[in-house]
């Protein structure tokens, strides 16, 4: 399947595509991926079509958001990168706050087509992720997965991915301020 995979930055050349993959509930209930762009209230307040047309505004003024995964023509997956600056959830939170001073990209979201799980999607977009930051400079890529320690974990909550995915991709632990919440880093050369 590696042979028929490949990865277009979120540009409004391919936003249909992307409206395509996140479907009608913009991925999972409404989230358009604004989770980390946003406060709790603003989020719920704008889940839906709000929060679709915040990232079509992202996009629209040239902002790359993310990268969407096509398993030949059609778009199979998702994965949310971003400088840490720009995610100001992440700097609020008790759990996920900042490491260090050191300035990181991160990939804060996944999400794979129903159609297209279970097929190595995750790992190739890990890895198109880290090439895409490492191609604007980027020298160290934080993320924040689950670490589910045995326990089935259903997809739509696992958004963050799988710490041993992270590990397999070259990530490592930096800090864990909760039981099933690692900070991992990837320091690219």
């Amino acid at each position: 399947m590696s042979d028929n995979l490949s990865y277009e930055p979120l540009t409004p050349r391919i936003w249909d595509d992307f409206e395509q993959l996140f479907g009608p509930r913009g991925a999972c209930a409404g989230c358009w991926c604004m989770w980390w762009r946003l406060s709790a209230k603003e989020f719920e307040a704008n889940a839906g079509e709000n929060n679709r047309l915040a990232m079509k505004k992202l996009v629209d003024a040239g902002y790359i958001s993310g990268l969407v995964i096509y398993v030949g023509k059609t778009p199979a997956a998702w994965v949310a990168l971003a400088p840490r600056e720009d995610l100001p959830r992440l700097a609020r939170s008790r759990i996920l706050k900042p490491v260090d001073d050191q300035p990181v990209w991160t990939v804060n979201c996944l999400f794979v087509d129903k159609k297209f799980r279970r097929r190595g999607l995750t790992n190739y977009a890990i890895e198109a992720a880290v090439e895409f930051i490492h191609s604007r400079g980027g020298k160290i890529v934080e993320a924040y997965p689950k670490d589910p320690q045995g326990k089935v974990q259903v997809a739509a909550f696992i958004w963050n991915g799988i710490a041993s995915t992270f590990e397999k991709a070259g990530f490592t632990e930096v800090v864990r301020r909760s039981e099933t919440r690692p900070i991992m880093r990837r320091y690219l050369t």
